[in-house]
């Protein structure tokens, strides 16, 4: 009968904590000066290297029609190298996770980073599919890896309430991301070596962002829970003793952000991934046209990252995506179904939603997750929900193929916006 009214008591907290404070917002520009230079520095190479990452991952994302055409492959095939980077990047998250918390940010980061040049080399090389494919997949271990070591990086040592706006500013760099892909996608995918000469790009600016993290200390946050773990009666087996206490204390807490992080990706993947796609090939845009709508609606990403993130400080986290949630969904149909150059309107709000629910997800996993294993817990519950969500852009690519449309020369052709508006439909209730 308890457990029964402790269930009960819970579902209505649900609602009930859902009540805003509505305090009297902190000012923007202080809120900025409040962070000293070292603060700033650890916030812009965190920055950085995320921004890069999803940079990296859209690489495929942008020359699925390139690649299908080098291996003789569909285009689903081939969206099998975004699927396998998604599956293995719980992977990543859980290794690098650990290592970044039994030994400091900065090191583990600078290794991510070495591998992220040899396999994004190494991408540029292959001959094969199933090379392709083996390479992506080592790929997704490294892009897990990175996320938890960058946000604890740009975050943890962050003032408090300057944490919802860096968040929302720190989860735009996926979006930044996403934009520098389409415009370098647009620059070298023309050249001689095409999609290769694109990858073997990719391998060069990891370079820079790790030359940068070695001119930076260890975080201070790190520093000071490593020295009360030292100071401990069995200082030891004082990491591994916490972790014991920290997944029996946590778990649940663990499995509610991991499923949180599954719907949030859905989302963003869903909308995301075979988008250019759709336009090229459905709405025949061109290459510019392509390029055009893809920074026009990163920028609404970046734009709806930062406000996200900014207004979560005044009403609450779980009401800000909820808010965003609601928003985007009413934004589905224009934004699958419009087929002129006015679809850029409708993408520009729609993933200022998408990207603006992530805006929240650093700080909110972070504030949840144990002081002592934020990098494991923020990058496997994020990344594990990327697991879940994996086969998203396998799914609409094969989902899509059902609906075929009249072929275009030798390109054949399928309603992707309608699997997208109804895969996206299905999946934004979940946050």
């Amino acid at each position: 009968m308890k457990v029964t009214s402790d269930v009960r008591a819970y579902l209505v907290s649900r609602i009930t904590t859902l009540n805003p404070t509505f305090e009297r917002p902190p000012n923007m520009l202080r809120v900025l000066r409040s962070l000293t230079v070292k603060q700033w520095m650890f916030f812009t190479v965190g920055y950085l290297a995320w921004s890069w990452d999803a940079c990296d991952f859209f690489s495929v994302s942008l020359t699925i029609t390139e690649l299908a055409k080098t291996f003789g492959k569909s285009n689903a095939d081939i969206t099998w190298g975004l699927t396998l980077v998604l599956m293995f990047r719980s992977v990543g998250a859980i290794i690098f996770g650990l290592l970044g918390d039994k030994y400091g940010r900065k090191w583990p980061f600078i290794a991510c980073n070495i591998l992220f040049i040899i396999l994004e080399l190494g991408t540029g090389f292959v001959q094969t599919y199933r090379q392709f494919l083996a390479v992506r997949a080592l790929f997704g271990i490294c892009m897990g890896g990175l996320y938890g070591l960058a946000a604890a990086t740009a975050l943890e040592d962050a003032p408090a309430e300057a944490r919802g706006l860096l968040s929302g500013i720190f989860q735009q760099g996926y979006a930044f991301g996403y934009l520098l892909a389409t415009v370098f996608a647009r620059a070298l995918l023309p050249t001689r070596y095409s999609w290769r000469a694109y990858f073997w790009f990719c391998a060069a600016p990891p370079i820079l962002i790790i030359i940068f993290r070695l001119a930076l200390p260890e975080n201070d946050s790190f520093l000071r829970g490593r020295t009360v773990r030292r100071s401990g009666p069995d200082a030891k087996n004082q990491f591994d003793s916490q972790a014991k206490k920290a997944f029996s204390r946590y778990w649940l807490t663990t499995l509610y952000l991991t499923a949180l992080m599954a719907g949030m990706n859905f989302m963003a993947h869903g909308s995301q991934d075979l988008y250019p796609t759709l336009l090229r090939e459905q709405y025949s845009f061109s290459a510019n046209d392509v390029t055009v709508t893809q920074v026009i609606a990163n920028l609404g990403a970046m734009a709806g990252a930062t406000a996200s993130g900014y207004f979560s400080q005044i009403i609450g986290r779980r009401l800000t995506i909820i808010i965003i949630a609601v928003l985007g969904g009413a934004l589905l149909y224009p934004y699958s179904f419009v087929s002129s150059k006015a679809v850029s309107a409708a993408a520009f709000f729609e993933q200022g939603c998408v990207l603006g629910i992530f805006g929240i997800a650093p700080i909110y996993l972070m504030e949840l997750a144990p002081p002592a294993f934020r990098t494991l817990v923020v990058g496997a519950s994020y990344q594990i929900g990327n697991l879940i969500s994996s086969a998203s852009p396998t799914i609409e690519a094969t989902l899509g193929e059902r609906f075929p449309l009249d072929s275009k020369g030798n390109v054949n052709r399928y309603n992707y916006g309608l699997v997208m508006c109804l895969f996206m439909a299905a999946v934004s209730i979940c946050p």
